[in-house]
C-alpha cells in the first residue's frame, strides 16, 4: 500500500521524533506506566505509522462493506440503510411480569426482544420440581408450559418483532412453543424472525447450563439446523457465544479463538449429518461481549469477521457468500459493572456500545447501571436503551461504514488479534 521510498522517509522521522521530542518529553514528564497492553497482553506501542501496516493488502484484508472478506461490514452500506437492532435483554418473574417489561422496552423504542429464562427452565425443570426450589423466576422467566409462553408473548405480534431467546439444552422445546404461539396468532412459521442461542458448548466450557452428554446435543443441534432450514427459514438456528467465555475470564484474543473453535464444530458436525454447507450456514450467528478497551474491541470484531469468512470459504468450501457473513449480536461486559458508584456503569456501558457500533453489530444489548445490584429497573433499562439511540442518532458515527478502517493502530491490532486468535486455536487443538 505504500511507497518503499516514503517508508523509509517515515522511519527516519520516527527515529528522530523518538530521540529529539518524545525522549525529551519523558524525561520531564515521565509516562503513567513502564507498559501499555491491551487486555490480550498485546504491546501498545508510543506511535503508530504506515510501517506498522505496510504489509497490508488492502483488497485481500479490507475490501468493501458487504463483500468478501468481509472486515468492514457484512452490509453494504451498513448503519446508513438501517440501525442495528436495539435489543434489551428482559426477563423475570412470572410470564405476565415479563411480558409487561416487554411491552414497556417497546413502548420506548426497542426494536426486537431478547428473553431472559431462569435457570430451571433452562436446565429442563418445572418450576414445581424440588431442583427448582429457590430458583423460580429469578434471573430470568419462569417457562413451564406453552400456556405460560402464549402469556409471555400475549399482545406482542411475532410477525412484528425479532426475538432472541438464551436457552440452550431445551432450545428445540422452546422454539416449538414459540412456533406454537404465533400459530394460535395467526402467523406461519415461515414468517418468523429471531434467534435461539442453541450453543451447548460453551455451556461445558463456561456456564454449566447443559442436560445431556455432548453426543445428544450436538445431534440436537443440527436437527434444528435441518429443521428450520426447510421450515423457519427466516430463523438464526445459533447464536455462537464468546460473551459468557469472556465473562469467565477469556481475553479479546481467547474469546474469538474458542468461539470459532465451537463454531467449527459445529459446522463440522452438520456436514457430518449430511447437511450441505450453504443450507444452514447463512443462519449460524454469534454472540461478543463488549468491554472497556475500546479500540481492541473494535478490533476484535474486525478481526473476527475476517477469520470466520475464510474459514467458511477455505475450509468448509461454502459458495454462498451469506454462509461466509459474521452476522453477530453484542451485550456490553457485565464483569466490569460495579455496585458502588453505580451511575459510573452508564459510562462503562456507553464506551462499551460504541466500541460494539463501531466494530459493525447486528444487534445490541445494553446493560443498564444498576445490574451489579439487583434487576434492573424501568428508570435504568430506559438509560441503558437511550444510550443505544443517543449513539444511533446523535454521535454521527454510523454516517458512514467502518469509520476506524484506515488508522494505523486498528488495522495493525486486527491483523494481530487474527494471528494470535488462530494461534491460540491451533494451540488448543
Amino acid at each position: 500500500m505504500y511507497d518503499e521510498k516514503k517508508l523509509e522517509e517515515i522511519k527516519m522521522k520516527k527515529e528522530d521524533w523518538e530521540k529529539n521530542h518524545r525522549g525529551k518529553a519523558i524525561a520531564k514528564f515521565p509516562e503513567r506506566k513502564e507498559e501499555f497492553k491491551t487486555s490480550s497482553e498485546i504491546e501498545i506501542k508510543p506511535i503508530y505509522t504506515p510501517e506498522d501496516v505496510k504489509d497490508i493488502d488492502y483488497l485481500e484484508k479490507l475490501g468493501f462493506p458487504g463483500e468478501y472478506p468481509y472486515t468492514r461490514g457484512v452490509q453494504p452500506t451498513m448503519y446508513r440503510g438501517r440501525f442495528w437492532t436495539m435489543r434489551q435483554y428482559a426477563g423475570y418473574g412470572t410470564a405476565e411480569e415479563s411480558n409487561k417489561r416487554f411491552k414497556y422496552l417497546l413502548e420506548q423504542g426497542q426494536t426486537g426482544l431478547s428473553v431472559a429464562f431462569d435457570l430451571p427452565t433452562q436446565i429442563g425443570y418445572d418450576s414445581d420440581h424440588p431442583m427448582a426450589e429457590g430458583e423460580v423466576g429469578k434471573v430470568g422467566v419462569a417457562i413451564d408450559s406453552l400456556y405460560d409462553m402464549e402469556i409471555l408473548f400475549d399482545g406482542i405480534p411475532l410477525d412484528k418483532v425479532s426475538t432472541s431467546m438464551t436457552i440452550n439444552a431445551p432450545a428445540a422445546i422452546l422454539l416449538a412453543m414459540y412456533i406454537a404461539v404465533a400459530e394460535k396468532q395467526g402467523v406461519s412459521r415461515d414468517k418468523l424472525n429471531g434467534t435461539i442461542q442453541n450453543d451447548i458448548l460453551k455451556e461445558y466450557v463456561a456456564r454449566g447450563t447443559y442436560i445431556f452428554p455432548t453426543g445428544p446435543s450436538m445431534r440436537l443441534i443440527t436437527n434444528i439446523f435441518e429443521y428450520c432450514s426447510k421450515y423457519v427459514p427466516k430463523w438464526n438456528t445459533i447464536s455462537i457465544s464468546g460473551y459468557h467465555m469472556r465473562e469467565a475470564g477469556a481475553t479479546a484474543v481467547q474469546e474469538v479463538a474458542f468461539t470459532l473453535a465451537n463454531a467449527i464444530a459445529y459446522v463440522d458436525a452438520a456436514i457430518k449429518a449430511g447437511l450441505d454447507v450453504d443450507e444452514f450456514a447463512p443462519r449460524i450467528s454469534f454472540f461478543f461481549s463488549a468491554h472497556n478497551d475500546l479500540f481492541e474491541e473494535v478490533a476484535k470484531f474486525r478481526a473476527a469477521r475476517r477469520m470466520w469468512a475464510k474459514i467458511m470459504k477455505e475450509r468448509f468450501g461454502a459458495k454462498d457468500p451469506r454462509s461466509m457473513m459474521m452476522r453477530f449480536h453484542t451485550q456490553t461486559a457485565g464483569s466490569t459493572l460495579t455496585a458502588q458508584q453505580p451511575d459510573n456503569n452508564i459510562i462503562r456501558v456507553t464506551i462499551q456500545a460504541l466500541a460494539a457500533v463501531l466494530g459493525g453489530t447486528q444487534s445490541l444489548h445494553t446493560n443498564s447501571r444498576d445490574e451489579a445490584l439487583a434487576l434492573p429497573t424501568e428508570d435504568s433499562v430506559r438509560i441503558a436503551l437511550r444510550t443505544q439511540q443517543i449513539i444511533a442518532y446523535e454521535s454521527g458515527v454510523c454516517d458512514t461504514p467502518d469509520p476506524l478502517a484506515g488508522s494505523y493502530y486498528v488495522e495493525y491490532l486486527t491483523d494481530e488479534i487474527e494471528k494470535r486468535a488462530f494461534r491460540v486455536y491451533k494451540k488448543d487443538r
